[in-house]
């Protein structure tokens, strides 16, 4: 415990030096101080700190495997666990430095990140708001069982009481992506070499009370980082550069697949029960929870509306988990003097590996598939993508001292301007006029010859 303590002690400082505007914010998005780094200059500095971890390279699939953490100059002879960021940094940076895999286009990776990099749920979740009581009076069946089965998640997740004293919490791990298959009315083009052909990453996940958050995540030497100061939804990529995200303010769907039960519980508050089914072996309830028309009609724009966005939730009945998330929203963009195009995106996400972390049960491992599926003018003339994503979390902390709500001030050269969600639609397939609700292209990528984050710069006109 005293190790603990003197590590967030060490840590305070810089959590609040790396993520507050002081850190170059206002200069140059490509400067901004990551978390990651942050953690590795204190690695750096003082060794002697170490914080209790759970660490978890579980096989995934044959498609996708998890990530091996390198050689530890660190680490003990003795078997002793490795501290956190140890060995973790270096090759952080590496990722950041280096190219996309040679059978990688940038398009492909543009598409990965921009879909799976930074993806929102459905709906306004407030962590603070009090979940609904347990009623079967005056109560349709579907919804009071929805109900019961939310009080048994929340039990087996750790209990209300003590993820109610949760007040912030940090996650960081691993993940791997890939375009596995492309199929047309005509062809189906499978990726054979998936596993060789996958883009390697990671990311770090800040959460704290009310409705804040901020992630970074790098893949493929590109990093996209999001976040929430509880009043608006900011993304910044290298295509697109920062902005706002269209709608009201919406919690991160990474954070639901197994690392916040109490934020997940409050997405399915007005869910209902719909039926059972097994998934991998395992009898599940399923929730299902569907997006009210304001909040669609708030986050459509120009000529892409959002026509429904569909949350399912799959709780084991033996443990009372959830083991399985799957959301889709389909979106119809309407160019002028053409036909409507439809674009319905499907997020399957399947997690496992379930550790305590003081207390809470935190899913350490898990595998989504996603499927962009695009129909419209004529009957042959639809085209679907699949893609798939593989992680694992390394570090997981709660209550973290010195986290202060300048971690999450937007970046200062945010623009004014929001972005539909359509944006990240491949631009061939999106119609030409659905190019004008962005005007940013990146011109260039220039990466010096060092591998440090602070000397990435990114060269954008607007």
């Amino acid at each position: 415990m005293e190790n603990k303590q003197s590590f967030f002690a060490a840590l305070k400082d810089e959590v609040v030096r790396g993520l507050s505007p002081s850190r170059s914010r206002s200069k140059s998005p490509a400067r901004t101080a990551s978390p990651i780094s942050a953690l590795l200059r204190r690695k750096k500095h003082n060794p002697d700190y170490s914080v209790a971890r759970s660490v978890s390279l579980r096989p995934l699939g044959e498609t996708l495997t998890p990530l091996i953490e390198g050689p530890d100059p660190d680490a003990t002879e003795n078997g002793d666990p490795k501290r956190i960021g140890s060995g973790l940094g270096h090759w952080m940076k590496g990722q950041l430095s280096r190219a996309p895999s040679v059978s990688y286009k940038r398009s492909d990776l543009r598409l990965l990140l921009g879909v799976m990099g930074a993806p929102l749920a459905p709906v306004h979740v407030c962590a603070t708001d009090p979940l609904p009581h347990l009623s079967i009076k005056d109560t349709p069946i579907e919804t009071s069982s929805a109900q019961y089965i939310l009080q048994q998640y929340l039990a087996a997740s750790g209990g209300l009481k003590l993820q109610n004293s949760i007040r912030n919490a940090y996650a960081m791990g691993k993940v791997r992506m890939v375009a596995s298959e492309f199929e047309t009315a005509t062809k189906v083009v499978k990726n054979r070499n998936a596993s060789r052909c996958a883009e390697s990453g990671g990311f770090v996940l800040w959460q704290m009370n009310p409705d804040m958050w901020y992630v970074e995540l790098v893949v493929g030497g590109s990093k996209v980082h999001a976040g929430c100061n509880g009043k608006l939804v900011w993304r910044h990529t290298p295509w697109l550069g920062a902005h706002t995200a269209k709608g009201p303010v919406r919690p991160l769907r990474r954070a639901l697949q197994g690392i916040d039960p109490r934020t997940t519980a409050s997405m399915f508050a007005d869910a209902r029960c719909i039926g059972e089914k097994n998934i991998n072996g395992e009898d599940c309830f399923i929730l299902k929870l569907c997006t009210d028309p304001e909040t669609l009609k708030a986050r459509s724009e120009g000529p892409a509306e959002i026509i429904r966005h569909v949350l399912f939730g799959y709780f084991s009945q033996k443990t009372g988990l959830l083991v399985h998330i799957e959301d889709s929203h389909l979106t119809r963009i309407q160019s002028n003097g053409g036909d409507a195009v439809y674009w319905e995106t499907t997020i399957n996400s399947f997690l496992s590996d379930y550790k305590p972390v003081e207390g809470i049960m935190i899913a350490h491992s898990g595998h989504s598939v996603v499927t962009l599926f695009r129909f419209g003018e004529m009957a042959m003339s639809h085209t679907k993508t699949k893609m798939e994503e593989a992680w694992t979390i390394e570090e997981v902390a709660f209550n973290v001292p010195g986290l202060s709500l300048d971690c999450f001030i937007p970046p200062a050269d945010l623009r004014t301007g929001s972005v539909s969600e359509a944006c990240e639609l491949p631009q061939d397939e999106r119609g030409k006029n659905s190019l004008a609700v962005h005007r940013a292209k990146v011109v260039a990528l220039e990466k010096s010859h060092n591998c440090s984050i602070d000397n990435m710069i990114w060269k954008m006109e607007i």
